[in-house]
């Protein structure tokens, strides 16, 4: 059991009938007919990821044991990009490297202007958002199905699952629709008697099914949603426009806290995946 002993619900006395822009607060009462609770939240809060953590912890474990590696750093906050992880020629010290760090990424000086940019949304009473990048190295090849239970359809059905992921992608993503086939394509060949390719572009899995590549997926973030800064609402009980300014703690960036959330549910999906090919 993981109790909340810090909460503020009187943060969100004033507000019970108006919708935040960007929260769930409308979508919420229109889906349970007015029994959802809006403090922090209620079950659409980022504070239920703290189970998921614990979850992928264990899982996290279980992978490790079987030569399976789970990393992941901040690829961008605000536009400003970190290095990539390379998508071929990795190992398991790259991969977990960023998670020894206070602010999780490869190139510190990209990471020292990303803060900054926080910083400068905070002053503002606004907000940023961003990307993670998450690597699995040394997962087999062969794991998955075609269709509607692809490891990408998999991790994607999982990682929508964190509050506030707008966008998923594996391998080159939606830059693959601006590149010729011959770009794009990853030639194979024999490093003695494992099947490899020479680029990742497809990020780990064709078909649906792991190539034994690294798998490579980016996670995007929206900006927090809670801001300082005065917006236009409703009333959704009276159904009447309105004003709010949301009031309380609330991060700048959420896409920090959410490195290790990603690699959580990537390791709960990757296990979920390799057990259910042993049975």
């Amino acid at each position: 059991m993981i109790r909340n002993t810090d909460q503020r619900s009187k943060d969100y006395k004033n507000i019970s009938h108006e919708a935040r822009p960007g929260h769930a607060d409308f979508t919420g009462y229109e889906r349970y007919h007015g029994f959802n609770d809006i403090r922090g939240g209620g079950h659409f809060s980022g504070r239920l990821t703290a189970p998921l953590v614990f979850a992928g912890g264990l899982c996290r474990q279980y992978l490790a044991r079987r030569g399976i590696y789970v990393g992941a750093h901040l690829e961008s906050i605000a536009g400003i990009r970190d290095h990539a992880f390379d998508p071929c020629e990795t190992s398991e010290g790259r991969i977990l490297a960023p998670e020894n760090k206070a602010f999780p990424v490869i190139d510190d000086m990209a990471g020292e202007a990303m803060r900054e940019a926080i910083e400068a949304a905070r002053l503002d009473g606004d907000s940023v958002g961003g990307v993670v990048e998450i690597m699995a190295l040394g997962m087999p090849a062969g794991i998955g199905s075609p269709m509607f239970d692809t490891v990408e359809g998999r991790l994607a059905l999982g990682l929508y699952g964190i509050p506030a992921v707008k966008g998923v992608s594996f391998g080159n993503g939606f830059e693959a629709a601006a590149i010729r086939g011959s770009e794009n394509n990853d030639a194979f060949y024999m490093d003695g008697e494992h099947v490899r390719t020479e680029t990742n572009h497809h990020g780990g899995a064709l078909g649906g099914i792991t190539s034994g590549m690294p798998v490579i997926a980016h996670v995007a973030f929206k900006p927090t949603p809670s801001i300082a800064k005065r917006q236009k609402t409703i009333d959704y009980v009276e159904r009447k426009d309105a004003e709010i300014q949301v009031q309380g703690r609330h991060d700048p960036c959420v896409v920090i806290r959410a490195v290790p959330v990603v690699e959580a549910v990537t390791s709960i999906i990757l296990m979920d995946l390799l057990l259910g090919e042993s049975n």
